[in-house]
């Protein structure tokens, strides 16, 4: 049985996780050490989180439902590659230690969030913009089909900070509407965690009782971020999601290099 200040800060911190995935991605970052303080095992405190989360992105896509459509053409060319990594991601955390990959984490974070920084003005001086509807055989699009595939096994090994990647790749790409951009992040971060958790069950890693109340929470948090975040100008959830990176790389740094 868990104590009740274990259920509330569980759900709290589910909550809190739901939120900022559904605004940015990263919401791992508080739900793992909170875990982690509750006494539960790295790896099954990782399994649990993912598994957590990922049923409670039903809150977000529901919120953001009516930016699915707009984004469905661009759906086929990045599923594949997310379900392949994030499978393969989940595989390698079960067979190898997660410190060397974790130090990666803060790097991979930050420059993520500088990137998607100045996307507006690296766009610009190269004088490319990329229609919604290009080509499969555009070298843009298929270079971010690869750095999806990328961020799709980290995602799957660990996933905090895997929304900030895609959000920059998606900037870059050509997408402009930031809740569009936030639909079709939602959208393929579900599938990298539903396809590790899927491993992770299958693998024995989940505690489940931890597991309800974090879902619980996490339900809330994400569709009231995901309903709110859309009544907030786009300009404003761009520096909400630039600021979330920045914490969240200083919060890694000081979690691997400095504590």
């Amino acid at each position: 049985m868990l104590e009740t200040s274990e259920i509330v800060g569980l759900f709290v911190a589910a909550a809190a996780g739901g939120a900022i995935n559904a605004v940015a991605g990263g919401g791992t970052l508080v739900t793992f050490p909170t875990l982690l303080f509750f006494k539960t095992p790295s790896i099954v405190a990782n399994a649990t989180s993912t598994l957590a989360l990922v049923l409670g992105t039903g809150g977000s896509l529901y919120g953001y439902r009516k930016h699915i459509d707009p984004v469905r053409v661009w759906l086929w060319r990045f599923v594949p590659v997310s379900i392949v990594g994030g499978g393969l991601g989940a595989w390698l955390l079960t067979r190898t230690q997660e410190k060397t990959f974790a130090n990666l984490v803060p790097f991979l974070i930050l420059f993520a969030t500088v990137l998607f920084l100045v996307q507006g003005v690296v766009r610009k001086f190269i004088a490319k913009e990329i229609d919604v509807n290009a080509t499969q055989t555009d070298r843009g699009v298929w270079l971010a089909v690869v750095f999806q595939f990328g961020v799709a096994v980290y995602g799957g090994y660990f996933g905090a900070g895997i929304g900030i990647l895609m959000l920059a790749a998606l900037g870059f790409i050509g997408l402009k509407n930031i809740y569009e951009m936030n639909t079709l992040k939602t959208i393929l971060g579900s599938l990298i965690n539903l396809i590790a958790a899927i491993w992770f069950m299958a693998s024995g890693l989940i505690n489940w009782p931890k597991m309800w109340v974090m879902t619980a929470g996490a339900v809330i948090g994400y569709f009231l971020a995901a309903h709110y975040s859309q009544k907030i100008p786009a300009n404003r959830v761009r520096q909400i999601i630039t600021a979330i990176g920045f914490l969240l790389s200083g919060i890694t740094f000081y979690q691997q290099f400095v504590r």
